[in-house]
């Protein structure tokens, strides 16, 4: 790995306060950032070096886990710089073109990250390579973007065709920090290091499969953004859907990024495409109205700050996908996702088939429960097996029990996303950013419903906010008493 300039584009905002600067301190920690790796900051905040160094304590002081290392944060601070700008401004580019050239301890390999509104993407790229800052001749360039890549299919494809006017394909890494997390990787080591699962990983075991994303907060500051989006935009069209592929994937030909990422358009490709007249059988929303989450009472979506009060923007969305090919035909994939809901959970919960029954046909025998396989990726990061055992005693009477494999201990700090991902960016590793042809598939999957949903904004069922969402979301279930799986505790 090289050393590199990381040139952060809306350095003021909240995703640099809350997740890049924290991630790129932590990889100072680590030891992971090369010797010569500067941090250049971009921002239209009139602000001088020793003003920003300044900002930068305070971001790592109020958003760290832990307290801030001296040692570590004297070495970090030697990498940071400011460059005033403003990313609408002509005039900004040859002063930052200047700004990184002039200053002959900068590396020339540079990776520019987009912190900024989606809208402006196309703009800024075209004016970096207008002003020859995307030129490869004293080193790599890179160009970081974070989600939505597009607003629905349509527009997904004009952004792709505006920066691929500038940008090779394998310079373009598209982030999606979910990837990042270690229990979301471990899906594929679990997966393709144990050979005893994958007999079981196919259509005749398992029942469905359940993905779960669920938050206790509002939309907050966001709700400017949020009502135009949606939770069908904002999750399931990027993560869930990620998410999915690494479940359902076949073994790849080997760990590189190409060969991970073909196999992942390989599932996206493979599944039903939703006909209009179908969109209700396969997908519910709603949006949540006032009520208690751990302990406070919180007002509904329509008194937030900023969103419309006549607005049908969902805030919790299901949608029913199948998979047509040979290992997971007729095997429903459910993608769950909502705002203030009980509690905050990431969870992908495999259901297998039930034993025959008539093998234990004895009278005093209890109901037997289904196995579940559990992968927990917030706030537990854990994989749990829950099998049936037989109770102490002379009866033949079943419980529930569980095998636990915890990846991270309550003593330890769990590995940032963001860290990872940045780290994987100077090293070129691209297996857990979207390739173009995901992102165009996913937005395939989704865009009929959309299309159905943006017809209908005269009424969008509700939720109480604390629960688990509305009891309505069920219909879209294949099999009758069928419940959701929002807990890492047995289903009965």
């Amino acid at each position: 790995m090289n050393a590199c300039t990381y040139v952060i584009f809306g350095s003021t905002g909240n995703l640099t306060r809350e997740k890049l600067m924290p991630a790129l301190y932590r990889l100072e920690a680590d030891g992971r950032l090369e010797k010569d790796t500067v941090i250049v900051a971009s921002g239209r905040r009139p602000w001088d070096h020793n003003r920003w160094i300044e900002e930068a304590r305070g971001m790592l002081e109020q958003n760290l886990v832990n307290k801030l290392d001296e040692k570590v944060w004297s070495r970090f601070k030697e990498r940071l710089y400011f460059c005033e700008g403003d990313l609408r401004n002509e005039d900004m580019y040859p002063h930052l073109r200047s700004f990184l050239q002039d200053n002959e301890s900068f590396p020339g390999n540079i990776a520019f990250y987009m912190a900024i509104l989606p809208s402006d993407y196309g703009q800024v790229i075209a004016h970096l390579h207008k002003n020859g800052l995307l030129d490869e001749q004293s080193g790599w360039k890179r160009v970081v973007i974070e989600k939505p890549f597009g607003y629905d299919l349509e527009s997904a494809q004009g952004l792709h065709t505006q920066i691929s006017k500038y940008l090779r394909e394998d310079q373009v890494f598209r982030i999606d920090h979910y990837l990042g997390k270690s229990t979301v990787q471990n899906v594929l080591v679990f997966r393709f290091a144990n050979v005893l699962m994958e007999p079981l990983w196919n259509r005749n075991y398992i029942d469905h499969v359940q993905i779960l994303h669920s938050e206790d907060i509002g939309v907050g500051s966001r709700a400017g953004f949020y009502d135009r989006t949606g939770a069908l935009r904002d999750m399931i069209q990027s993560h869930l859907l990620q998410v999915l592929t690494l479940v359902a994937m076949e073994p790849p030909v080997s760990m590189d990024s190409e060969d991970l990422r073909n196999e992942k358009v390989k599932v996206l490709k493979s599944i039903r495409p939703i006909a209009p007249g179908a969109v209700h059988a396969h997908s519910f929303r709603a949006q949540y109205t006032s009520g208690n989450v751990g302990g406070k009472t919180v007002q509904g979506y329509l008194d937030e700050e900023n969103v419309p009060s006549e607005s049908t923007t969902e805030t919790y969305a299901a949608l029913k996908l199948y998979i047509d090919n040979w290992r997971w035909r007729g095997v429903p994939f459910y993608l769950r996702t909502g705002k203030r809901l009980a509690e905050k959970r990431f969870l992908v919960s495999i259901c297998f088939k039930e034993p025959p029954k008539q093998f234990f046909s004895n009278g005093h025998m209890r109901e037997m429960l289904p196995n579940w396989l559990l992968m927990s990726i917030q706030p537990d990061e854990l994989l749990r097996l829950e099998m049936s055992v037989k109770e102490p005693g002379l009866e033949m009477k079943t419980q529930q029990t569980s095998l636990d494999a915890c990846i991270v201990g309550r003593e330890d700090e769990p590995n940032d996303a963001y860290a990872e991902l940045l780290l994987d960016v100077m090293k070129d590793d691209r297996s857990l950013f979207l390739r173009y042809d995901e992102v165009e598939y996913a937005w395939q999957i989704v865009d009929p419903v959309l299309r159905v949903w943006a017809t209908e904004r005269d009424f969008i069922p509700t939720y109480q906010a604390g629960t688990w969402g509305p009891k309505g979301s069920r219909r879209i279930f294949d099999t009758d008493g069928l419940m959701w799986r929002h807990s890492l505790e047995p289903t009965n």
